[in-house]
């Protein structure tokens, strides 16, 4: 559909799933949900037929070749029309080539038998040699007459041609003067930002953190800091605050020293943490899209509104609020124990055991590539109908990529071992922000995933945990996720729309996360944030995260509000900056977070509040780092800017299933530099699996034909089900790929490659 109107379903990306005997469900894979009733089972199975045939036609009609990168329709129609040109006037060109050969045969005929008739010397001879030179005259007359029509049909047909040549030729220039255009623009608009983030430059964190240091050691008497031990390092105040002024969130330096009522001095900044856009995991938060228009001003901590904040405040040099900090943990259950370090139980394991695993891939090839001719045909495209070869790329999957986010899975078994819930939540919250840690660098795309495709990591042995991915769909393309550790298990359903707008490239998560502690039983949920990637036309890459994320603890009732800050030229604060706080059941504040998403996240405890109900003070304990970003090595710019654990993703190891993206050709061949047939292989899987949607439409038709039920596609390791906390359809794991693994039992398993 050209138009839609709000309370619509797209049947090209639609999911349609059957409940019972006479109910079945039809869900665009994000938040939208239709429950439908038949009077019966063969009413209902009509329905159904009858919606997965609209489904195959919807798909046809819009996009004739598969969305796997492949070169747009119009494209290669164009290609087609060039082809047909060159073959008709090369046609017309070879038959002017043939007549002019006859006349050259027949003129050298006409030519002698006249040479021959002058020579002639009684009439006889004469009468019998002009039959012969007026047959020789009508040839020549004939092939004469033949290259006169040929090069008229010649010249009508390169006029035509000509014509078409010419507008497309036009066309072709005008869309390179706009991008000539867009790109000057986009270089003046680089350089007056530049211009003023030099005229606005701020000190960085660490110089600030070092005169912080400087004025305290020359603040504080040698026999203070001697006899009071300093819990608290710093005074933070965070407001919260719904209003849309408050909507991008600003962080800004109070004075150096504030005196206290015993005459030491006090480090302190101020926080703002909004209240409003609260993204759940039953809808997306419109208030986390790409603001453009808004940039971050400064201002000071007294020009704040008086609408409902949230403020924090961590005292320093004041030994009553320790005792109020002690308190606190013994009224939640919080041993000192579990505020230190927990280290992994992996962590002490003898990795002798362990298999040794590759460290790095071989270097990145360096390729030229035209990028117009990619781009021209892209723009206000969705991503996955963008055609763009293995240059873009980087030899991972996005099976392997999600699997990434458990780099950081000890976090989960840090979670795991706490016995207070906010503290678990806080760990929880930091384990979601680490999964963007190397998003930073990483501008390569990955591989969209063949239907069935699956990806298996077992890593147990050393890192404590092991998971299973499959494409479940391919319309829309969605991916089911299912990891098991040291006394937790996560899953999850991922799925994006996405858009290519010129100047950047949009993407939004769609699916929901679900995490699971075996000893608590707490279950959390989340959907993750809006990612966008910049100077698509011009200048380096980057990307960047931003929106609200909230984590719902459904057993306790339990959240955690994230706001991941979007970047900007002039905010005040460190860049891609991430805060939040946890509130129970109630919406007490009991944690907070600080941190940035590419460097650590730190958080500390509320230990007491005060205020008015509608601007609570919130007195919090020093701030302990729940997660610190691993560096990738110094030579990871030749190989992808990958970690060590990414370059062991793609490593072939034996017994995996045939679906394995280990065993992929293509990102194979690229991984070992060969780009140019790496692009070839791609052509052909996705043509293979053109084929194979080709053959399940037409037998969904036959079927129908007959009055007969089709059988939709059914993932292997996964199967839709009702999900018991959120209420949608999810892909739940079934719990047999390890078991098939270990007595190698892969006939379930198509032939994708």
């Amino acid at each position: 559909m050209a138009h839609t109107c709000r309370g619509t379903i797209s049947l090209f990306g639609a999911l349609i799933h059957t409940e019972d005997a006479c109910a079945f469900v039809v869900s665009n894979g994000g938040t939208q949900t239709f429950h439908l009733k038949a009077t019966n089972e063969v009413e209902r199975q009509r329905w159904v037929t009858a919606l997965e045939l609209a489904k195959a036609r919807a798909i046809r009609t819009i996009e004739s070749e598969d969305e796997e990168e492949d070169y747009d329709t119009s494209v290669n129609s164009q290609k087609n029309e060039f082809e047909n040109m060159l073959k008709s006037l090369s046609t017309k060109l070879e038959d002017l080539q043939t007549c002019s050969e006859l006349i050259s045969k027949h003129g050298a005929a006409l030519q002698r038998s006249l040479s021959e008739l002058e020579t002639l010397e009684s009439d006889a001879e004469t009468s019998t040699h002009l039959k012969s030179v007026n047959e020789r005259a009508t040839l020549f007359r004939i092939a004469a007459n033949a290259m006169l029509n040929t090069c008229s049909e010649y010249l009508n047909m390169a006029q035509v041609h000509g014509s078409k040549w010419q507008r497309l030729l036009q066309h072709e220039r005008d869309q390179k003067l706009r991008l000539e255009n867009m790109v000057e623009q986009l270089a003046r608009q680089h350089s007056n930002l530049e211009k003023a983030a030099k005229e606005h430059q701020i000190p960085t964190r660490d110089s600030v953190d070092n005169s912080r240091h400087q004025t305290s050691d020359q603040s504080v008497s040698p026999s203070v800091s001697d006899g009071v031990t300093r819990r608290f390092d710093e005074v933070c105040v965070v407001r919260a605050s719904p209003s849309e002024e408050d909507d991008e969130v600003e962080f800004y330096d109070a004075q150096e020293h504030i005196a206290s009522h015993d005459g030491t001095t006090k480090s302190n900044f101020v926080l703002k943490i909004p209240m409003g856009h609260h993204r759940t995991v039953s809808d997306i938060s419109m208030g986390s899209q790409m603001m453009d228009g808004s940039d971050e001003t400064s201002g000071s901590g007294s020009d704040v509104d008086d609408t409902d904040t949230k403020v924090f405040v961590i005292s320093s040099n004041n030994p009553g609020v320790g005792e109020k900090l002690e308190w606190q943990l013994k009224e939640e259950n919080v041993t000192s124990s579990q505020l230190a370090e927990i280290k992994p139980p992996h962590e002490d394991s003898n990795s002798s055991g362990c298999r040794k695993r590759r460290t790095r891939i071989p270097d990145k090839p360096n390729y030229p590539l035209s990028l117009w001719s990619i781009m021209k045909n892209c723009i206000g495209k969705d991503l996955s109908k963008i055609p763009i070869p293995v240059n873009f790329s980087e030899p991972l999957s996005m099976l392997q990529r999600l699997t990434e986010d458990y780099e950081y899975a000890n976090i989960l078994d840090k979670a795991a071992q706490c016995t207070n819930v906010s503290e678990q939540l806080a760990y929880v919250a930091a384990f979601t922000i680490s999964a963007y840690s190397t998003t930073s660098n990483r501008t390569g795309k990955p591989f969209n995933p063949l239907l069935g495709e699956t990806f298996e990591c077992d890593r147990m042995d050393d890192l404590g945990w092991k998971s299973i991915s499959e494409q479940v769909s391919h319309h829309p393309p969605m991916v089911a996720q299912f990891c098991e550790g040291r006394g937790w298990r996560c899953w999850q359903e991922f799925t994006m729309a996405s858009k290519f707008r010129g100047k950047y490239l949009q993407v939004i998560p769609l699916g929901i996360a679900h995490l699971e502690f075996s000893g608590s039983g707490n279950h959390y949920t989340w959907r993750k944030v809006t990612t966008t990637v910049h100077n698509i036309i011009v200048g380096k890459l980057w990307v960047d995260q931003h929106g609200d994320m909230d984590i719902v603890n459904h057993t306790t009732g339990f959240k955690c509000h994230l706001k991941y800050i979007p970047y900007s030229y002039f905010s005040r604060d460190v860049q891609r900056k991430v805060t939040g706080f946890v509130e129970d059941q109630d919406g007490n504040a009991k944690w907070v977070l600080s941190g940035t998403w590419d460097d650590k996240i730190d958080i500390a405890p509320v230990i007491e509040s005060s205020g008015s109900p509608k601007n609570p003070v919130f007195k919090t304990g020093s701030y302990m780092t729940a997660w610190e970003r691993k560096l990738p090595p110094e030579d990871s710019e030749r190989y992808y800017n990958f970690t060590e654990l990414a370059c062991q993703l793609n490593e072939m190891e034996e017994g995996v299933a045939p679906t394995d993206s280990r065993r992929r050709p293509d990102q194979r061949l690229m991984e070992n530099g060969l780009w140019n047939e790496a692009n070839v292989e791609k052509v052909r899987l996705e043509e293979k699996q053109r084929t194979a949607r080709r053959i399940r439409e037409a037998n969904a038709e036959k079927a129908a034909a007959e009055g007969k039920p089709y059988p939709p596609y059914e993932p292997i390791w996964f199967k839709k089900e009702r999900d018991p906390w959120t209420g949608n359809i999810f892909h739940m794991y079934q719990n047999k790929y390890w078991e098939c693994k270990e007595k190698q039992i892969w006939d379930g398993c198509p032939d994708i490659y």
